[in-house]
């Protein structure tokens, strides 16, 4: 038996949220200027910005640099 392959819950949410932003900007792409579309466009944007956010938090090493007081 092939052991189970394990994949990293973030990079799956990743790939999630940034199919999810094509498929709504697909579905906006085609509406005229509502409130509908523009209901999309935002979803669209926040699922970017999640992913890109999910992302950047699981980059290794990556701390807030303070500046040193002089």
């Amino acid at each position: 038996m092939l052991p189970r392959r394990r994949s990293n819950p973030s990079s799956i949410l990743e790939f999630y949220l940034d199919r999810e932003a094509v498929n709504l900007r697909k579905q906006a792409e085609g509406m005229p200027l509502s409130i509908r579309r523009d209901e999309l466009l935002r979803k669209a944007n926040q699922a970017e910005t999640t992913a890109q956010v999910s992302h950047g938090s699981r980059i290794p090493n990556r701390s807030i640099t303070r500046p040193e007081n002089q």
